[in-house]
């Protein structure tokens, strides 16, 4: 183009071919005028141009929604490794479930079976005084360990912001209640890749915990959470579109979510399954998939582990 051609770059009437552009169709916005009165004149005449170029802009726009939309789905249905991966001692994949033990003195999530193993020195010998099996610090008062909390989320330790998230929510551990600081914490988290933080976000908003309930919202975040590799989240994902009478997707979601270990989607599977929703090969994988989970996790240390009645979320 000739940047000096000014019949090319100034706009003109529509109506009378003279420069200007102070008013346009307010319908397809693409048709200029010089003033209100041309305007007018030339509707008529305008009306057949005119309901063409919004039939377009109206085709273009849907065609970028379905495509934004198969984008969005290969994202979300895409499988993602568990936001919890190996145990940093014994390598074996971490339950979904509250078994491992996340220390705060070194920032670390262990398996049970792992802390509750005996702990060696140097030379071989089981240390009498317990303590962290990855870094050896010992096991602090519950004082100090939250001192050691308050450091890791100083230092923007997600699973520490988690944590003291839910401190907030409950009004534990000497915190008040205050949801409104336990979701800030939890955005932080799930900003920093802990997932499962975003799934709490959901379910605020999904029951009005703090927050105005919001289905749009509480899908949002679940979303995020599935693709960050939470299970729950996928779970409540697959029963918002089950409620919503899309069983394809529900049964999508619940697949993957059972490949993870989440039994309530193994359960989900079965009573589509017998329900007539989903097919008996899908069941079949399903429960092939979660016994394929259920050996990842096991070893004879965490079965060792689970014979202690005694819970602790960390040390």
């Amino acid at each position: 183009m000739n940047m000096d051609d000014k019949d090319i770059l100034v706009p003109v009437c529509a109506n009378c071919g003279k420069e200007g552009d102070k008013n346009t169709c307010s319908k397809c916005n693409m048709v200029k005028y010089c003033n209100a009165v041309w305007k007018k004149v030339h509707k008529k005449k305008h009306k057949k141009e005119c309901e063409e170029y919004v039939k377009l802009a109206a085709e273009n726009h849907n065609e970028e929604l379905r495509l934004a939309a198969e984008k969005h789905d290969i994202e979300l249905f895409k499988e993602t490794p568990s936001q919890y991966g190996d145990c940093p001692i014994c390598f074996e994949r971490l339950p979904i479930l509250e078994t491992g033990r996340y220390k705060t003195c070194c920032g670390k999530t262990i398996c049970s079976g792992c802390v509750y193993a005996p702990v060696y020195d140097n030379q071989g010998n089981v240390v009498a005084e317990k303590t962290c099996a990855f870094c050896r610090t010992p096991t602090p008062t519950h004082e100090e360990m939250l001192e050691r909390e308050k450091k890791r989320v100083e230092l923007d330790d997600p699973i520490a912001k988690y944590n003291l998230g839910i401190d907030y929510r409950d009004g534990t551990c000497g915190y008040p209640k205050d949801y409104k600081k336990a979701l800030e914490l939890w955005h932080r988290a799930g900003e920093l890749g802990y997932a499962k933080a975003y799934n709490n976000i959901g379910s605020a908003y999904d029951n009005g915990q703090g927050v105005e309930r919001d289905k749009k919202n509480a899908v949002h975040y679940y979303e995020l959470a599935a693709m960050g590799g939470d299970v729950s989240a996928r779970y409540n994902l697959g029963f918002y579109e089950i409620c919503a009478s899309n069983k394809e997707r529900a049964l999508k979601h619940f697949m993957i979510a059972t490949r993870g270990g989440d039994a309530d989607s193994l359960n989900a599977v079965q009573k589509m399954y017998s329900k007539g929703y989903a097919t008996k090969e899908d069941y079949t994988k399903a429960l092939q998939a979660y016994q394929e989970y259920l050996g990842e996790i096991k070893s004879a240390q965490r079965d060792e582990a689970a014979a202690f009645s005694e819970k602790y979320r960390y040390y």
